[in-house]
């Protein structure tokens, strides 16, 4: 079989495709030249991470098609529930980024506390003749170590980014309004390992306790964090958002970090990615990352890997 991996795939994932008999090509075919792609090369398993868009024009038109694989967790750049109406596997790797994307957040809730962000841009053009103004305006920082952390959204990633919280010493406050509790296990350097059980809250308690907040939800039609949502939070809030662009109303965030409500807030995905709004990119209360949650040679070599594992398994 032909394996078109279109926004790429680890030489984990080829090198596993190919013991099993299966062609793997790695071309980037561009959106519109993707169906006939697939038809003039016999394409039976197509693998997307979240450029390319696989809808009901691809899925009726490339008869061929087989598999569609989706390499992360989100899969709203897949029409999924009518792929499977015509009998198309669809599949991806929800477990395989978790601790990359939840690694991404504390990297920015590091940065953000301590201003790095800023630092980082100030130094190189002003470190050698405002040296003292510079550590005097940054020399606010604050400790993750006993702050509240709370997480909207509790799957896989939700407690990857959980479980790190609990390690550096915060209390965890989590909403999730499918999930109750969840025991997780904490693994040390030694083989030990510790057991906590979280058992979630309410949005409103998440949001009024918070002293760092992230989300890691789904697309969703309306935002998860609006101008409502924001007035419910305490002053001085620091907030992150690697899930998905829309989740949060960036016009009411612009206006909360004017008013003081919202600190200092990172974000890895936007609302008109992959062209963000130059009032967020222009910030300095933002700390910024261009999508690259998921983006770690570890991550990837999973995603490979799992995908490679369902695929044989599927055409076997």
């Amino acid at each position: 079989m032909k394996v078109l991996a279109n926004d790429g795939i680890s030489q984990s994932g080829i090198s596993a495709l190919e013991a099993a008999g299966h062609d793997v090509i790695t071309t980037t075919v561009a959106q519109e030249q993707l169906q006939n792609y697939i038809n003039d090369n016999d394409i039976a398993v197509l693998l997307v991470r979240s450029a390319t868009k696989v809808r009901k024009d691809i899925i009726d038109n490339c008869p061929g098609l087989k598999i569609i694989g989706r390499g992360g967790v989100g899969m709203d750049n897949i029409d999924v529930d009518y792929a499977r109406s015509k009998g198309i596997k669809v599949i991806n790797t929800p477990a395989a980024s978790s601790h990359s994307v939840a690694e991404l957040v504390f990297g920015h809730f590091y940065g953000l506390a301590r201003f790095l962000h800023n630092a980082n841009r100030d130094m190189p053009l002003e470190g050698d003749k405002n040296f003292k103004s510079l550590k005097k305006a940054y020399a606010k920082g604050t400790e993750l170590k006993g702050k509240t952390l709370g997480i909207i959204g509790f799957g896989r990633i939700g407690q990857a980014t959980a479980k790190i919280g609990i390690g550096v010493g915060m209390k965890v406050a989590v909403y999730d309004p499918f999930i109750e509790k969840a025991e997780l296990q904490l693994e040390f350097f030694d083989g030990q390992s510790l057991n906590f059980e979280i058992t979630t809250v309410s949005k409103e308690e998440v949001l009024k306790h918070a002293d760092f907040l992230t989300l890691h939800v789904p697309a969703q039609k309306d935002y998860v964090i609006d101008e409502k949502e924001f007035n419910m939070m305490k002053d001085g809030v620091i907030i992150a958002n690697a899930a998905r662009g829309g989740v949060i109303n960036e016009v009411a965030l612009v206006k909360a970090l004017a008013s003081g409500k919202v600190a200092r807030a990172a974000l890895d995905v936007f609302e008109k990615e992959p062209q963000p709004e130059v009032q967020l990119l222009m910030n300095p209360a933002l700390s910024l990352t261009p999508h690259t949650g998921a983006a770690t040679n570890e991550a990837q070599d999973r995603i490979g890997s799992e995908l490679a594992e369902q695929i044989i398994a599927i055409l076997n």
